[in-house]
């Protein structure tokens, strides 16, 4: 059979597209980082370093030397040959740190969670998915085949009614939520939410990613906080590639949970297993938090430095509830401006427009560190101030139109 394409080929449609992109400001681009950047470059309030242990030498010993021992990679999935004893001294140090029965570690903390609801949900369930979850949670609940309610941002109440009138035949639910949000820092209403599910016979899901090493108890995340880690209808995903500056995703719950997991999780049972230099900079790191729990409480003070300098200038900057600090822009394409002005001046900021913001306000993204100075954290507020466009100071940012995610 012939297949006639356009004049362009079958691929002609991208340029037209890379234009509609580039001309509302959306287009992407990669910048890759030089190793000199990390000592003479910008100030990285970009990333998600939350405690500053990326480059921290004990956590790079810890990479160096599972490397050696272990090789460069994994070599197989974990169900052939990619489990080694790293990754189950990670595992069981993971759940008793953060009050888990059982612990599961992943190459990302997108595959934890593509994992943790595929494997919990299915055609017979629903989802009650919060409106402003992560990527990655919308990609699990689409993959799941189940039935997916999305719940207005922060409302528990909505989220016990979607719940409530769940058709006769679907036997499983699950009510799904970040627990500190990616965008604005916020965190969510977790025992509310408890509560909602509860009621209604539902499981808790929660993706911990920007709440593990910051919130709690040295550390400990905000499902620990909350006092729900380690019931048996609780469900936790994290990453361990932002408070520990390392790489790779875990799913932590109850050991029935786990094991159901290992047997049927597709991004576990067919994606090759965390590299063991990630598995052990992740575990250098987490020994290095035990040891020293209050780099978490220094990433939110620094949060609350950079929030207060913002909003006494004038911008509209969201309270932050762990390390995340947001900036509200006037547009797409003045974030992206204001962005390249900061990185000039010598700071380089996360820039978020649609569709990585579910309201369509595209912001600036700080990321605090526990390990900057308090003089560090006001030259990078200064630089965010100075460099603001006009419109956004004194709530000058404006919404734009709804974008897919």
């Amino acid at each position: 059979m012939t297949v006639t394409g356009t004049s362009e080929g079958p691929f002609g449609w991208i340029g037209a597209e890379r234009d509609r992109l580039r001309g509302a400001g959306l287009e992407r681009g990669l910048r890759p980082r030089t190793a000199d950047e990390a000592d003479a470059g910008p100030l990285d309030l970009a990333g998600n370093d939350y405690l500053g242990l990326s480059r921290h030498p004990e956590v790079v010993a810890a990479a160096t030397g599972a490397a050696r021992r272990w090789g460069a990679g994994a070599t197989g999935s974990r169900l052939v040959s990619g489990s080694t004893t790293l990754h189950a001294e990670l595992e069981a140090e993971l759940a008793e740190f953060t009050g888990f029965e059982n612990a599961l570690v992943f190459s990302s903390g997108y595959a934890a969670n593509l994992a943790a609801l595929t494997a919990l949900a299915g055609r017979d369930a629903l989802i009650v998915s919060d409106a402003a979850n992560h990527a990655s949670l919308i990609d699990g609940c689409r993959l799941s085949r189940a039935a997916v309610a999305v719940a207005p941002h922060a409302d528990p109440w909505a989220v016990a009614g979607a719940l409530a009138g769940r058709a006769p035949g679907v036997r499983r639910a699950l009510a799904v939520s970040d627990t500190v949000f990616s965008v604005d820092g916020n965190a969510a209403p977790l025992p509310a939410l408890a509560a909602a599910a509860r009621a209604h016979g539902a499981a808790l899901v929660l993706d911990d990613a920007h709440g593990f090493g910051v919130v709690g108890e040295g550390g400990r995340g905000a499902v620990h906080a909350a006092g729900l880690a380690g019931a048996a209808d609780v469900v936790a995903t994290v990453t361990l590639s932002k408070a520990l500056g390392a790489q790779g995703g875990a799913v932590l719950g109850p050991a029935p949970v786990i094991a159901h997991l290992v047997s049927t999780a597709r991004t576990f049972v067919f994606d090759t297993g965390l590299a063991p230099a990630a598995a052990g900079a992740a575990l250098g790191a987490l020994r290095l938090l035990r040891r020293e729990p209050e780099r978490a409480a220094r990433a939110g003070e620094a949060a609350r430095l950079l929030h207060g300098r913002l909003t006494a200038a004038g911008l509209a900057a969201a309270r932050p509830d762990a390390a995340v600090v947001s900036v509200r822009a006037p547009s797409p394409g003045a974030a992206v401006r204001w962005a390249a002005d900061c990185r000039r001046a010598g700071l380089a900021v996360g820039c978020f427009r649609p569709p990585s913001v579910p309201d369509g306000v595209s912001r600036l993204r700080l990321s605090a560190r526990a390990d900057l100075a308090a003089g560090e954290l006001a030259r990078a507020a200064g630089i965010v101030v100075a460099t603001a466009p006009r419109e956004a100071v004194d709530g000058g940012a404006v919404r734009e139109s709804p974008a897919r995610r």
